[in-house]
């Protein structure tokens, strides 16, 4: 590589390229990925084990995996691996074998009372920088550059003076919390990742090899391909579908959005159009239950609430996030006059369902484990159980021998980017507990907000907005959560509505630029710039940004409280929401002046909050909104 090209600053702020190993590599990269799958899946089934040794495992192997398939920069080697990497990736698996066979011992230490040995720190050493090189991989340099920063807080913070300031913290004292605890690297978001996310990603994986995004874009089409911006909504009505078992807005744009963008396309959608549409419809699917992603399966255990209770607060908000995209597309298709599917790409309904419906058995299987009160781990294992027991039943997608091994080892593909961010996030929340660091930002934040809610609320949906520029879902979740949610909940906000308000965000993420990774996804489809497919998705995800608002101030729209006021506060909601994306895209049933817009998102704005004073405003500012059109008409027709 040119030194030119090694020191330039967009090589190392950029991605290393994502490759698929061939030749020697593949034989050498499928076995081991299929032994680290089976490996993740009996110790959650048949093996008691040790957090920390459940995770230590875990992480060196997909460590290892993450250097085979991971290369240092974006114009890498695209198929093999270096001999560089081959040597990070063995020293991963030294790692992980040095710490299992010391399990017992570490287990059984005292923290900061039993002195580490040489071995121990010089072990622990390489654990930290693997991990920072496997972030940086596979997350850009931006979340690397914030875990270094928390990294020199802990080192030399006690330098500082005033509020951040803490007791010193050597190197040993560094170490020794950060990788021989579960409070560091090998703490809560890796095991959430050894756990819940990994089975749930080989859920969405083998549904997507027995064909079931096939089905869900087949059903979309069916029901919405013939009207008016039938592409547009069959893009969205798929992505919600498929994201409601992926639960990854990346996988969901790959997998519909090499469908829909097309079509899109080829009807005369501009490039950014069709790619932002796709982008807004798939970010969306990380908060579909019964799936979620996975700063769902983190909320378990930073919020302490049952994933089943999650899983149902989250319909109403997942049914308002698609109503918003729904109507804005609608809205900009009438605008823009764009038509229906051509009739050749809509097969008829009765057809699909007999196809492809018994693809509903694994989602109820899903839906009704969850409401048994199964662990996340076992829904996501019954869940995949169902998949493979229904392509039984349907020929053409049966699952032999040799797909389950490529199952297995897609699905470890799919989770080294999130392994590496769980991996620095848990450095985060390291640095974090042994500072105090939570403490004193609350400090910091109340004198800005003197503890009123609306203004917490609006920092902190800023913060974690901001906090995933940088860095994926998960970690910009794991970040506002653990400085963020307890502020909230101080002021008085319910647990449940706080790390749900601060998951919204997290997830808007996704779609946010400049780091938005849906659109980066969706521009190699659409041949478009990934920055503008991003800015023109945050325009059609414009209304959904106000649903956490909506929740917080009106708990009915998580299912907590009275039937009838759930039932009308969710009808006041969508009424609300289908006037501002009309206000948004200037556009009823007939163009919209710029007063008619300010009228119409005030009244969809009072209609959406849950307040009877906004409501009556509402009401009366939609009166003069009606008055106002009909007195334009009739003065226009006068002319």
């Amino acid at each position: 590589m040119a030194l030119s090209t090694l020191f330039s600053a967009q090589t190392w702020f950029s991605v290393g390229i994502r490759r698929r190993p061939q030749g020697i590599s593949y034989w050498i990269y499928l076995p081991f990925a299929v032994a680290v799958g089976v490996y993740v899946i009996t110790a959650a089934t048949f093996i008691i084990i040790q957090p920390w040794t459940l995770v230590v495992l875990f992480f060196a192997g997909m460590m290892a995996l993450a250097f085979l398939t991971t290369g240092p920069f974006e114009n890498s080697n695209p198929e093999n691996p270096s001999k560089i990497d081959f040597l990070l990736a063995l020293a991963s698996i030294i790692v992980g074998i040095y710490f299992a066979l010391n399990a017992d011992r570490i287990a059984n230490r005292i923290v900061l009372l039993d002195e580490l040995t040489t071995w121990d720190v010089f072990f622990a050493t390489w654990v930290f920088i693997l991990t920072l090189e496997v972030t940086r991989r596979s997350t850009g340099l931006g979340l690397t550059v914030l875990v270094i920063g928390f990294v020199a807080y802990n080192l030399w913070g006690h330098h500082l003076s005033g509020v951040l300031q803490h007791g010193k913290i050597d190197y040993q004292h560094f170490i020794e919390i950060t990788v021989f605890t579960t409070d560091g690297i090998f703490g809560l978001p890796l095991r959430v990742a050894a756990t819940y996310a990994f089975m749930f990603v080989m859920f969405g994986t083998l549904l997507h090899a027995c064909g079931g995004g096939d089905f869900f874009f087949n059903f979309a089409a069916a029901i919405s391909g013939r009207r008016v911006g039938g592409p547009a909504k069959v893009a969205v009505i798929s992505s919600g579908m498929y994201g409601m078992l992926s639960g990854s807005p990346t996988s969901d744009v790959v997998t519909t959005g090499s469908i829909t963008i097309p079509i899109m396309r080829r009807l005369g959608y501009p490039k950014a159009h069709a790619g932002a549409i796709e982008v807004a419809a798939s970010t969306g699917g990380s908060v579909v239950p019964p799936v979620l992603g996975t700063a769902a399966f983190l909320m378990v255990d930073f919020a302490g609430i049952d994933y089943r209770d999650i899983a149902i607060a989250s319909l109403i908000p997942a049914i308002l996030y698609y109503v918003s995209i729904y109507a804005q597309v609608h809205f900009s298709s009438l605008r823009l006059g764009f038509g229906r599917m051509d009739d050749n790409l809509i097969p008829p309904f009765w057809k699909t369902l007999k196809d492809g419906g018994l693809f509903i058995v694994p989602l109820t299987v899903l839906t009704l484990a969850l409401l048994a009160g199964y662990t996340p781990t076992m829904v996501g294992i019954f869940g995949t159980i169902a998949v493979f027991f229904v392509a039984l039943f349907m020929a053409p997608r049966r699952v032999h021998p040799l797909e389950l091994i490529k199952v297995l080892s897609e699905t470890c593909y799919r989770m080294v980017p999130v392994a590496g961010a769980c991996a620095a996030a848990g450095l985060i929340i390291g640095g974090i507990t042994m500072t105090g660091l939570a403490g004193k930002f609350a400090h910091l934040v109340y004198g800005i907000t003197d503890a009123q809610q609306f203004t917490t609320l609006l920092i902190t949906a800023a913060i974690t907005i901001v906090l995933g520029l940088g860095m994926p879902t998960p970690s910009a979740y794991i970040l506002a959560a653990a400085l963020m949610a307890p502020i909230l909940t101080e002021i008085g906000i319910p647990t449940l509505p706080a790390h749900m308000f601060v998951l919204y965000y997290a997830v808007m993420s996704a779609l946010t630029p400049p780091v938005a990774v849906a659109a980066y996804a969706a521009s190699s489809i659409a041949q478009e710039n990934p920055l503008l497919i991003a800015v023109t998705a945050v325009k059609f995800a414009l209304a959904a940004f106000i649903v956490p608002f909506a929740f917080v101030y009106g708990p009915e729209l998580l299912l907590i409280g009275p039937w009838y006021q759930i039932l009308f506060s969710l009808v006041t909601a969508i009424a609300g929401l289908i006037l501002i994306a009309a206000a948004v895209e200037a556009f009823l049933t007939s163009p919209l002046s710029a007063a008619e817009r300010v009228l119409l998102a005030l009244g969809g704005l009072g209609l959406f909050l849950p307040n009877t004073y906004t409501g009556i405003a509402a009401v009366l500012i939609l009166a003069v909104f009606a008055l106002w059109r009909m007195f334009g008409k009739r003065q226009s027709m006068d002319l």
